[in-house]
């Protein structure tokens, strides 16, 4: 569970329970999934069967949940509006089923796509907290977590590719990512948080300002001077190259193709940089491009020494 306790707790203090977590306190929302947690397994089990499966959407519920709870208008729903995340997120999980001949269950899933973690907790009080307690876990942890619940390509398959591990490696970090954060969000509760807010605010012009020097190779790279000239990229196709100008020498193709990139989202951590763009393909060739990609940037002493692209599937065309 996201945030265990044994602590029994009586159905009249639900209200308050959930007024309180609104508030920011971890306890009283580890007493509210407590409560709640069995039934949401059931939901889970009668939906999916497969016990690891219900787990996975129930920890799953549990972080979007937390992120969410500042937008529960009736106290009493506290139940319903947990089952219906869980059930959200069996559907899902259903829908993405396919017979496969190897792998790991529910490799292919996709984090709710009726959910953005992202959005709900940049419109709640509780944001600075949980940016502050990701940047606290293991490398391995905060990495594969900031993945999973605020990318779009968050299935443990594509984490898998942009990681560089196998699937059942993925799953087994997000296992560990899930009880740190039991551990750090209550004990980093009281701390400051304005760093964590900085340092994402700072990450997001760097990405933007890269984009916007494609046109002007010179400026390009003096604004990129953070990425160590022996860098190594890896493409998504698997092919590996190393220093800058690779990358950028496809940047400036793209674009002298009339090709434009968006920056859609940014997500900072210790040692971790996570760029999500849209590209934008000309109207004359509207498939130059796929719809976007993910950029996982790794950084040692200062310098990007790593960064692994994903592009995002392209819609099937009839």
């Amino acid at each position: 569970m996201l945030l265990p306790t044994s602590t029994d707790v009586s159905a009249d203090d639900t209200a308050e329970q959930v007024r309180s977590a609104q508030q920011g306190d971890p306890a009283s929302f580890a007493l509210l999934l407590d409560r709640h947690y069995a039934g949401m397994l059931a939901v889970a089990r009668r939906l999916l069967g497969s016990r690891p499966d219900a787990e996975d959407a129930c920890q799953d519920a549990a972080i979007t949940a937390f992120s969410r709870i500042g937008e529960l208008r009736d106290p009493g729903a506290a139940r319903s509006w947990l089952h219906a995340i869980v059930r959200n997120n069996c559907r899902t999980m259903l829908r993405a089923r396919v017979p496969v001949p190897v792998g790991v269950a529910g490799e292919n899933l996709l984090a709710s796509e009726l959910d953005d973690p992202v959005a709900r907790i940049e419109r709640s009080a509780m944001r600075d907290w949980v940016w502050h307690a990701i940047q606290q876990l293991s490398p391995a942890a905060q990495t594969v977590a900031l993945l999973r619940y605020f990318t779009s390509n968050n299935s443990y398959e594509q984490i898998a590719d942009l990681c560089g591990t196998p699937v059942g490696t993925v799953r087994s970090r997000l296992s560990e990512a899930r009880r740190q954060l039991a551990e750090v969000l209550p004990r980093v509760h009281d701390e400051r948080h304005g760093g964590t807010v900085a340092l994402r605010a700072e990450r997001q012009q760097e990405a933007a300002t890269i984009l916007s020097a494609v046109p002007d190779g010179a400026r390009l790279n003096k604004v990129a001077a953070r990425w160590a000239e022996d860098m190594t990229f890896w493409w998504p196709s698997g092919i590996r190259t190393i220093g800058r100008e690779p990358v950028f020498a496809v940047m400036r193709q793209d674009y002298e193709s009339g090709v434009g990139a968006r920056i859609t989202g940014v997500l900072a951590g210790s040692g971790v940089t996570i760029w999500e763009n849209a590209f934008i393909n000309p109207p004359e060739d509207p498939y130059h491009c796929p719809p976007g990609g993910t950029w996982l940037l790794r950084e040692k002493e200062g310098l990007v020494r790593e960064v692994r692209l994903l592009h995002t599937p392209r819609p099937p065309r009839f």
